[in-house]
């Protein structure tokens, strides 16, 4: 059987925003490591769904899986109400240390992504209609670190995308447009907080880094 990429996730992995198919993070890494994607992330995906739903479609012995999960799990808990914010982060940090104790038995060399700062590190969310929450930069921080610790204790790669993004998020540019292919290459996000064809190429630099180290 040919060598497998198994791409679990949400949005960051997939094609959808940065212009259609073959375009997404996932696919281009796969195309630049000629090797066959199954791409498993969906839109929307949460900790949960991943855990739950994709991580049992990922077959045997896979050579190689990203991991894209958390943020959603933040938005989700902000839109409910600021106080779940905190449970989240440990929601996601479980969910972590479930799904990598999967996959690090597969042998497969897996890389893990932190989650980036649509705010570019300013924490204002109102142009998204979400409310402030007390802290949420230090809760963003603490949900990647989280992230790298799950990955130091199964022998996972990680991707900062945290770090990659700022700059590229609302201090850029109007993230709330929905163009793939803005002429303003410095930004990497539409639609919110979701990652156009120039994020999706920076999202594959940053897997490439990752697994270069």
């Amino acid at each position: 059987m040919a060598p497998r990429y198994y791409a679990l996730g949400d949005s960051m992995s997939i094609d959808d925003y940065a212009g259609g198919p073959g375009l997404g993070a996932a696919s281009l890494l796969a195309d630049d490591l000629g090797i066959e994607l199954m791409l498993l992330a969906r839109d929307g995906a949460t900790s949960d769904d991943v855990l739950r739903r994709q991580l049992g479609q990922v077959g045997d012995r896979p050579a190689l899986v990203t991991v894209t999960m958390g943020g959603n799990d933040l938005l989700t808990a902000m839109v409910e109400s600021p106080d779940k914010v905190p449970a989240a982060v440990e929601a996601v940090a479980a969910n972590y240390d479930a799904t990598l104790t999967v996959l690090a038995a597969t042998g497969a060399r897996i890389v893990v992504s932190t989650v980036y700062d649509p705010t570019d590190g300013t924490g204002d969310m109102s142009w998204a209609g979400l409310p402030d929450v007390e802290g949420g930069l230090a809760l963003l921080e603490a949900l990647n670190g989280e992230i790298r610790a799950a990955a130091a204790r199964y022998g996972a790669a990680v991707a900062d995308l945290h770090a990659a993004f700022l700059g590229h998020g609302a201090q850029a540019g109007d993230i709330t447009r929905p163009d793939s292919h803005p002429a303003n290459r410095e930004l990497w996000l539409c639609g919110h907080i979701e990652p156009n064809a120039w994020g999706a190429e920076a999202i594959r630099d940053a897997w490439r880094a990752a697994l270069r180290g």
